[in-house]
């Protein structure tokens, strides 16, 4: 038996103005997850992911291992098959519970567990842990739902779901990273700072960015962050953009961009570059 177990209000309105600053991308309609991905190193073998409900209704969430690519956009795409380059961790990974319905305000921990195989080759594995809110169980009828009478009635139930990856590392020597390709483009009435970077090694990276003008005088002035940019083995590449703010005059001076770590890992700068401005 799996339990749930509630949150003080308090502890919630907590938990969630913490989890909104570090998950923009995994708090969804109500659904909040914590940690945002998981880290298999060295002799590790289990760790949990907690599941809140900050939602002021019932929901029902299915928990699944799926497998996905990321383009060089950073944009996602489900894998049936493995291609030659691919390391996928599915195989040795198991969780539980895999169905659980939350009350408003109360949490779920979900247990991963990894199992290696005896002759598991050096390199990175992963996966994704798929938490998928499942439409209104009441639902049965299009028709009947909100139908006032000599009426038809329509409701559209979409499935909303996050997912976070589940990285095993078995014998990995690390990885290395560059910036580079940085220009400024013209994108309608904004102005985007294009750049990329580049991974090498066995491993991927994970980390945040963010760009500073730097004037001729030596004032500096934030421009933009981005938390949580991640590049996946086995991808060499990662092209991104940066939205700067408007009304920014971007000339003599240099635009500095900077990747490093997330805090919870130390912090340390993984690479810079910059780019000159006339």
């Amino acid at each position: 038996m799996h339990s749930t177990y509630s949150l003080p209000r308090a502890a919630r309105l907590l938990a969630a103005v913490a989890l909104l600053a570090a998950l923009p991308l995994q708090a969804l309609a109500g659904l909040m997850l914590n940690p945002t991905r998981i880290v298999f190193v060295k002799n590790q073998r289990a760790a949990q992911v907690e599941l809140i409900n900050s939602d002021s209704t019932p929901a029902t969430y299915r928990i699944r291992l799926v497998n996905r690519r990321m383009s060089e956009s950073g944009e996602f795409t489900g894998v049936d098959s493995a291609g030659p380059d691919d390391r996928f961790a599915d195989a040795m990974l198991t969780f539980s519970p895999r169905q659980v319905t939350l009350q408003p305000g109360s949490a779920q921990v979900v247990r991963v567990m990894l199992r290696k195989p005896a002759e598991l080759a050096a390199g990175e594995y992963r996966s994704h842990l798929h938490f998928e809110k499942l439409a209104d169980s009441g639902a049965t009828s299009v028709e009947q739902q909100g139908a006032a009478p000599q009426q038809i009635g329509v409701v559209l139930n979409s499935l909303i779901g996050a997912s976070i990856p589940v990285i095993v590392r078995h014998q990995t020597a690390g990885a290395s990273v560059t910036l580079g390709a940085l220009a400024l483009r013209q994108a309608g009435q904004g102005t985007h700072l294009d750049f990329q970077i580049a991974r090498s090694g066995d491993s991927s990276v994970y980390g945040d960015i963010s760009a500073v003008f730097v004037a001729q005088g030596g004032a500096e002035q934030v421009l933009a962050k981005a938390a949580g940019v991640a590049i996946y083995t086995p991808n060499p590449l990662r092209k991104a953009s940066l939205a700067m703010p408007a009304g920014v005059s971007l000339a003599r001076g240099s635009v500095h961009l900077r990747y490093r770590e997330r805090p919870e890992a130390g912090g340390a700068v993984l690479a810079e570059a910059t780019l000159a401005l006339p």
